[in-house]
């Protein structure tokens, strides 16, 4: 299985995914700021990935912090996690990194030294990459058990080794259903404009040797409409207290023509993707991003006048009735989703530890 994220022991090593599948291409990233461009211009992408990534580039942030003052190593710290932040506004894994490591970090403040502080950041890192191994593991099992024999999947955007720290959150559950002899086929939708069905799912399946198809957008109405589809899953970006979820652009409309076709639909994603803070799909902030990624192909390959107006919003939300349940590290979520996630919080088969 790939890495999308790896700490070196001085730097972060990344697969630049914009570069997929015409190449694997890694680079090392030894500031924050290369953290914060990487992030944002989708050299690494995937709530999971972007929170370990940005984790890592906390540290890296600090680590060269002078040993002089507590008080403005913690303001500091603070403000390289802020700064973070503002890199992909949707991805609520992203926030919730920085603040594990902030929290982390402050309940040891008075007795260790800056140095040691330090280390705690990079350990804390270290074992919020680590938990989501085990997420992902523990996400495929509850998913895959969910799937009847011979099952077709279709998918969006892309959730697998390369959006995560480990096999994956709805990709992950396609892994090991094929595993399990449960997944007979899979249908990838290209996810426009970036592409990241066509240019990263399908890669990792192929790499996998799981059976699949590519297929554009448009066309999963009409594979939902002649009965090739047994259950589609994605992965999410946030998911609020009361079941509403922000994914890649395009899953609202495979949820509508689920509903449609009767075919269940499952959200596949780790408990630090449920945002507990905020209800109702209205809450999330949906990132808009530049125009040539719709005015052009790879924003090389003009398919629209060169000043054409365009509206690109990254993510849609989905709401809960749309969906059939929502699969997690603890087991599988049902509706009424506000209840039942709060009553899922205390019975977690994994916590995160350091």
């Amino acid at each position: 299985m790939i890495s999308a994220v790896e700490w070196t022991g001085t730097s972060v090593r990344l697969i630049n995914q914009t570069v997929l599948p015409a190449r694997l291409e890694y680079e090392e990233i030894s500031t924050i700021e290369g953290i914060f461009d990487a992030i944002k211009n989708m050299h690494v992408r995937g709530a999971p990935a972007i929170g370990i990534t940005a984790a890592y580039g906390l540290y890296l942030g600090i680590k060269d912090f002078p040993d002089n003052s507590k008080e403005n190593f913690f303001k500091t710290l603070e403000a390289q996690a802020r700064y973070l932040e503002g890199a992909r506004p949707t991805a609520v894994n992203l926030h919730w990194a920085l603040q594990t490591i902030l929290d982390g970090v402050k309940q040891e403040a008075n007795h260790l030294t800056i140095p040691q502080l330090k280390e705690r950041v990079l350990a804390i890192a270290q074992a919020i990459h680590d938990d989501d191994r085990r997420r992902c593991q523990a996400i495929g099992e509850h998913g895959a058990a969910l799937l009847p024999l011979q099952s077709r999947i279709l998918t969006h955007c892309n959730t697998g080794a390369l959006a995560t720290g480990g096999i994956g959150t709805a990709l992950g559950i396609i892994y090991v259903g094929f595993q399990q002899g449960k997944v007979q086929h899979v249908y990838v939708d290209e996810t426009r404009p970036v592409l990241q069905g066509a240019r990263l799912t399908a890669w990792e399946l192929q790499q996998a040797n799981i059976p699949y198809q590519l297929i554009t957008d448009n066309m999963a109405g009409w594979v939902m409409q002649q009965g090739l589809v047994d259950a589609i899953i994605v992965g999410a970006d946030r998911i609020t207290r009361d079941g509403f979820v922000a994914n890649k652009i395009g899953t609202y409309s495979l949820a509508v023509l689920a509903r449609h076709h009767n075919i269940p639909f499952y959200v596949a994603a780790p408990f630090s993707t449920i945002d507990t803070q905020i209800r109702g799909g209205e809450s999330i902030p949906i990132e808009e991003r530049d125009c040539n990624e719709v005015r052009k192909i790879l924003n090389q390959f003009p398919i629209a006048p060169e000043n054409a107006p365009c509206y690109n919003p990254a993510f849609d939300v989905t709401p809960p009735h749309f969906i059939k349940a929502i699969i997690t590290e603890a087991g599988v979520i049902e509706p009424p989703f506000e209840a039942n996630i709060q009553k899922f919080y205390q019975k977690q088969t994994i916590h995160f530890t350091v």
